[in-house]
C-alpha cells in the first residue's frame, strides 16, 4: 500500500514539473530569437555556397532582429561542418547551410558519414537552384546532346568530360548521362570547377559540366559551346539553352541546390519562423538579384518540400553511385 502511494507521489510530481516547463517552452519559442544565430557554412569562404549565404544571412539579420553570423567549417566535402550542427543544441540558434552534394551524394561515395542528412536534421527551406551546363570547345564537332552522344561512340576512346571533382554533382551529372544514353564518356576530375573549365578552353578537353555563374563571359564570347542543362526545365538565366530531355535523355532532371537546414527535434514554431523569414528574403529584390550573380535562381517554397527534395535525390543518386563505382576516402 505505502509502495502504491510512493509512486502516485512521484507520478505527480513528474507531471507537475512537465506542467510547469511548458510555459518556459512557450515562452522561450515566442521571444525566439534573444541572441546571435550562428549559420555553419562547411565550405571555406568566397565560394557560391558562402555567398548564397551570407547574402540570405544579412537579410535574416534584419528581420529577425538578432545577427545571424556566418561561421566557416570547411572540410571532408561538408562533412566536418555538417555533423557539427547534427549534434548541436536543437533551440534554433545553430543552423546549417547545405549544399546537395553534402545530403545526397557524400552518403553514398563516403564509406563512413558522421550524420544522416534526414534523422538528424529537420530542414527549414531551400535557398535556391544552381544552373549546370554541360559546354564544350569551339572545336568539338558537336553542337547538341545527340550529336555529343553520337561522337563519343565514333571517337576512339570517346570524349573526355571535366568536373569539380570525384563525387561531385557534376560527376553524378557525366555519369547519368553515360547511363541514360550509352555514351562513351570518361570522367576527369579537377579540384574545382575553375580549372575544369580552364583545360576546356585551352582544348586540354573537349567538354566540362560547370555552374552557369562560373562560364558565362565564356558563353557570351562564345569561348564556349553550350550542350545542354541537365535539369528537367530550362534555366531562367539561360533559356535559349535546350534541355538533356529535349536532346533525348529522357527523365532526366538534375539540379544543384543550396538550402539551410537545423538540428532535428528544433521546435516546430521556430522551424516555421525561420521559414517564413527566409521565404522573406528570397522574395526581396535585392537578394534575388545578389543570388543570380552567383548564379543562383531563388526558390522560395515549404520546408515540407524541401524535405521531400533530400529525401527523393538521396534515394535516386545511390543506384547512379553504386553503378558508377563511385567511392572517396
Amino acid at each position: 500500500m505505502n509502495d502504491s502511494k510512493t509512486f502516485l507521489r512521484r507520478r505527480d510530481l513528474l507531471a507537475a514539473s512537465a506542467l510547469a516547463a511548458l510555459p518556459t517552452l512557450g515562452f522561450a519559442q515566442a521571444g525566439y530569437p534573444n541572441k546571435p544565430i550562428r549559420l555553419v557554412i562547411p565550405f571555406a569562404p568566397g565560394g557560391v555556397t558562402d555567398t548564397s549565404g551570407r547574402a540570405v544571412a544579412e537579410f535574416l539579420s534584419k528581420r529577425l532582429g538578432q545577427q545571424v553570423v556566418p561561421d566557416n567549417r570547411p572540410g571532408a566535402s561538408g562533412n566536418i561542418g555538417s555533423q557539427q550542427v547534427a549534434t548541436a543544441e536543437p533551440d534554433g540558434y545553430t543552423l546549417l547551410l547545405v549544399l546537395d552534394g553534402t545530403f545526397v551524394i557524400n552518403p553514398h561515395v563516403y564509406e563512413k558519414v558522421p550524420f544522416d542528412p534526414v534523422r538528424d536534421f529537420a530542414p527549414v527551406g531551400k535557398i535556391g537552384d544552381s544552373t549546370i551546363i554541360l559546354v564544350a570547345n569551339p572545336g568539338v564537332k558537336a553542337r547538341t546532346l545527340k550529336e555529343v552522344v553520337a561522337l563519343s561512340k565514333t571517337t576512339p576512346g570517346g570524349l573526355s568530360y571535366g568536373t569539380s571533382g570525384n563525387g561531385s554533382i557534376t560527376h553524378i551529372a557525366g555519369e547519368l548521362l553515360r547511363q541514360r544514353t550509352g555514351a562513351n564518356l570518361t570522367h576527369v576530375p579537377y579540384k574545382g570547377g575553375g580549372p575544369a573549365v580552364a583545360d576546356v578552353l585551352a582544348g586540354h578537353i573537349p567538354l566540362a559540366f560547370a555552374s552557369a555563374a562560373s562560364i558565362s563571359g565564356h558563353l557570351k564570347s562564345g569561348k564556349l559551346v553550350p550542350i545542354g542543362v541537365p535539369s528537367g526545365k530550362r534555366s531562367p538565366q539561360y533559356p535559349d539553352i535546350p534541355t538533356f530531355a529535349e536532346g533525348g535523355a529522357s527523365n532526366f532532371d538534375l539540379n544543384s541546390w543550396v538550402g539551410i537546414v537545423a538540428p532535428a527535434r528544433t521546435p516546430q514554431p521556430i522551424l516555421e519562423r525561420l521559414n517564413k523569414e527566409l521565404n522573406a528574403a528570397l522574395n526581396d529584390p535585392g537578394v534575388r538579384e545578389k543570388l543570380a550573380g552567383s548564379g543562383i535562381g531563388a526558390a522560395p517554397g515549404t520546408a515540407e518540400s524541401f524535405g521531400a527534395v533530400i529525401r527523393n535525390e538521396l534515394a535516386g543518386y545511390g543506384p547512379v553511385v553504386k553503378s558508377a563505382g563511385i567511392k572517396l576516402d
